[in-house]
């Protein structure tokens, strides 16, 4: 979907690139290309480059050209062919040699910037597979820049602010997640498979996300569903039944045109069992607690360590398995983290997934997670739909 140029977060970019002497970042991973030049590449083969000085360049392939030109905020746009009967070889090598060809000719060898840690990324927008260049990506950069460093620690600090048109894309995907959710409370019935309830959620967010509030081209929904005591966690979803009297927990991540949601939400059909009224109101205790503290200048360790120290305390020490806190975007799991062996700050306008969760040995348990967007006296919650689901 064409949006206008942010200027904001491109001003950014190029801000730190100059701070790091940099003379051009070169990005493949589907999500940084986004971020760069509001391109979603239907394939990973594509590349943007992003010089100190000048307007971006977009590599893109040429049945994509109509796509790029529509959404890209450069005009810049050279093409590389899916197929070329001169060349045998796979489209990415093409797409190599005209990003170097063209960071020689433009002068832009001195400092190049590539992802030489790609850690966690996006899919692109056609089948969900991650793509990650190989070894030879890498050898040929080195041959034709002077210099070569990682463009992760600066995309990092960069994405981990958002711009205001950010936001304005991350509330789409929230207000989805929501639509979704209350849409599948109504419909789910005891016994049916979490699978079947998972796939409405799913078919719910993609039928009515496409050209929602004609804002947004291409809306997926990927889902974890477990009911009762199949609530784990770092588990599939299964065939077993949805329960009545116990919580459906849904792992849910929206994309809305590459920007995304990582939430946790919960209903019940019937009345909840005494046991989970319980553990609902510990965990409401937590979070709430947790989310009070998460405002601008507040420390990412104590926040971890303030979530659980108060599961401990509420009989449940070591809980939870997972992370509690990260940066979600153009990536639902993205930069910064919050754990207690590392350090740093929430800044305003960065959105954080906080998450505390208990599970009890032999299934069943909850979690509670939402999107936040840090402002400078507090925090702005993104999703509609309740954490306490019993109001729902």
């Amino acid at each position: 979907m064409a949006w206008p140029v942010d200027h904001v977060k491109l001003n950014r970019v190029r801000a730190l690139i100059k701070d790091q002497d940099v003379s051009a970042l070169v990005v493949r991973a589907p999500d940084n290309m986004l971020y760069l030049t509001n391109y979603w590449c239907m394939k990973g083969y594509d590349a943007a480059i992003f010089p100190r000085e000048g307007e971006p360049i977009l590599i893109a392939l040429e049945p994509q050209l109509a796509d790029a030109t529509r959404n890209s905020w450069t005009k810049d746009i050279q093409l590389f062919k899916s197929y070329d009967q001169r060349d045998p070889r796979p489209p990415q090598f093409r797409a190599l040699d005209l990003t170097l060809e063209i960071l020689k000719q433009r002068g832009l060898t001195d400092h190049v910037a590539i992802e030489l840690n790609m850690g966690t990324q996006s899919a692109d927008r056609m089948v969900g597979e991650p793509t990650t260049p190989t070894q030879f990506y890498f050898d040929a950069s080195r041959k034709i820049a002077g210099k070569v460093s990682d463009s992760t620690p600066l995309l990092n600090e960069a994405r981990s602010i958002k711009t205001s048109q950010e936001i304005e894309r991350m509330r789409l995907a929230n207000e989805l997640a929501a639509l979704a959710m209350d849409y599948t409370r109504e419909h789910m019935r005891p016994g049916m498979k979490e699978s079947e309830v998972g796939g409405m959620y799913e078919g719910f967010v993609h039928g009515l996300g496409v050209g929602y509030k004609g804002r947004v081209e291409m809306a997926r929904a990927f889902t974890l569903v477990w009911s009762g005591k199949g609530i784990a966690t770092f588990t599939a979803t299964g065939d077993r039944p949805i329960q009545k009297n116990e919580p459906t927990l849904f792992e849910i991540w929206v994309c809305a045109d590459g920007y995304w949601t990582d939430l946790t939400k919960n209903a019940c059909p019937g009345e909840l069992t005494p046991e989970y009224h319980n553990l609902l109101d510990l965990l409401l205790k937590v979070f709430n607690e947790a989310v009070k503290t998460a405002r601008d200048g507040a420390s990412f360790p104590d926040l971890d360590r303030l979530i659980r120290a108060r599961i401990t305390e509420g009989g449940y020490p070591g809980q939870p398995s997972h992370a509690i806190c990260h940066g979600v975007g153009a990536r639902a799991h993205e930069f910064p983290y919050a754990h207690q062996a590392g350090s740093g700050a929430m800044r305003k306008n960065m959105v954080l997934a906080i998450e505390p969760g208990i599970y009890w040995p032999g299934g069943g348990g909850l979690r509670l997670e939402d999107n936040f967007l840090i402002t400078e006296t507090g925090n702005e919650k993104l999703c509609t739909y309740p954490d306490d689901f019993r109001l729902a």
